[in-house]
């Protein structure tokens, strides 16, 4: 097992990196910005170090920075937890270079999953299920692209190679709009991701977006776990998980677990990842993409099968076996995770940074709320909105329900505006209750009012 671990990120998930560190008896390093150090994650880590200024560029992302952290701490591995770092080739070849262990994939699978078109092409040699689309990257002058998307059947999607939530995607239903949405997603595809890049997908309309929690070792198992539903979704930003999902029964859980297992050992996979699916509704099942990282949403999983994912992560990395199979693992309750995000969703989701005056969260039986925010704490305008993840659990999934529409009602956090008073009127739906959720829910049940 490691000795010290630092932990390249900050807000909600440090600390969460901090508990599991702590819980197997290895030391914390965090880094942080200058705007960070009174973020809850510096106070609860063994040690700290300011890694430069507030833009992520100068800190979060400075792989100078980072590894020199480490090293004059003497940290012998790095958790890049999700996002910044998380999925960055260079920087897991930089880790290794240095001899410090990082705390996920190898390079080569963050490699291969990474680009859309090359996972892709894999899944097809592997047999798992893809989503009819082109066979590489598309161009707006290129002629051909017509009779591509003709082929593919309209609506199509076009998407960044290199693309995640949402950036660089855009829906087209007819041919006059081809070549400009091509356009415009090339545009912002360059700008997210410095890679300009982008393939064409048939549109799948009323998806439900299935994932599958998959681990691997080193000596080549790879289990999974019960799927998340995470169909709730704001401009293909996730903001509701369950787990299970209400759709999805014991056979095609089998099926597509079978399926995400494969993915994973197609790229000979350790550590922790998600492997994403569409669903229509005829239940036919299609690779999407794979995280090579934890998710945000891991907790509802923990909660209902009782295994901590983080802690799984590090042993993993540390070169531990895995000591489950898939078979053992039983699906005990129901657990939905609403994300509360520092955002006014009356003004279209603006963001809403600013000192949080008074600041009650929730308890009680059956939640979990993850968070790195307190009273007196100011959230910074820089980096991602996310400021508590609220998981509710219970028996079935109408208790789970009634869990989180309790807890949304205790929820007290003065001074900036949240998404709260959102989730409380999806919990009230009576469309959502009857476990009608797809990717349009909002567009269909809650906006259009």
């Amino acid at each position: 097992m490691f000795k010290k671990i630092l932990i390249a990120n900050r807000g909600e998930i440090a600390c969460r990196i901090i508990r599991a560190a702590r819980e197997l008896g290895v030391k914390t390093v965090a880094i942080h910005s200058e705007v960070d150090k009174e973020s809850m994650h510096v106070k609860m880590a063994d040690e700290s170090v300011c890694v430069g200024p507030a833009s992520s560029s100068e800190s979060y992302l400075n792989i100078p920075s980072i590894i020199s952290a480490a090293e004059i701490t003497g940290a012998d591995a790095i958790h890049p937890g999700y996002g910044f770092l998380s999925e960055n080739t260079y920087f897991a070849e930089v880790c290794e270079t240095c001899g410090i262990t990082f705390i996920g994939p190898k390079k080569h699978s963050i490699e291969k999953m990474g680009d859309k078109i090359t996972a892709r092409n894999l899944m097809i040699k592997s047999k798992v299920p893809v989503v009819p689309g082109s066979d590489g990257p598309v161009s707006a002058d290129d002629p051909q692209i017509f009779d591509i998307a003709k082929k593919i059947g309209y609506p199509v999607i076009i998407k960044a190679t290199a693309g995640g939530g949402g950036k660089g995607m855009r829906v087209v239903v007819s041919p006059e709009a081809l070549q400009n949405s091509i356009i415009m997603a090339q545009s912002e595809a360059k700008a997210n991701f410095g890679n300009p890049d982008v393939y064409m997908e048939k549109y799948i309309e009323e998806p439900h977006h299935i994932e599958f929690q998959i681990l691997g070792d080193v000596y080549g198992k790879v289990v999974y776990l019960p799927e998340r539903d995470c169909s709730i979704q704001r401009r293909h930003q996730k903001l509701i998980e369950e787990c299970p999902s209400s759709f999805i029964d014991e056979s095609l859980r089998k099926k597509m677990g079978k399926a995400a297992q494969s993915a994973a050992q197609a790229v000979g996979y350790i550590t922790v990842g998600t492997v994403e699916f569409l669903v229509d509704k005829h239940s036919h099942f299609y690779f999407m993409e794979m995280n090579t990282r934890i998710q945000v949403e891991h907790p509802v999983t923990e909660v209902i099968t009782g295994i901590d994912l983080v802690k799984e992560q590090i042993k993993l990395a540390a070169g531990e076996k895995l000591s489950f199979d898939s078979s053992n693992i039983k699906i005990n309750g129901h657990a939905i995770e609403c994300r509360i995000n520092a955002e006014d969703p009356d003004k279209d989701f603006i963001p809403s940074p600013g000192k949080i005056g008074h600041l009650y969260l929730p308890g009680g039986p059956g939640i979990r709320v993850d968070t790195h925010v307190y009273s007196g704490y100011t959230i910074p305008p820089f980096y991602d909105s996310l400021i508590a993840k609220i998981i509710a659990y219970g028996a079935n999934r109408q208790e789970a329900i009634v869990r989180m529409q309790r807890a949304l009602k205790e929820v007290q956090i003065e001074g900036i505006r949240n998404t709260s008073s959102l989730y409380m009127k999806i919990m009230d739906n009576k469309e959502f209750h009857k476990g009608k959720v797809c990717t349009d829910f909002l567009a269909k049940y809650i906006f259009n009012n």
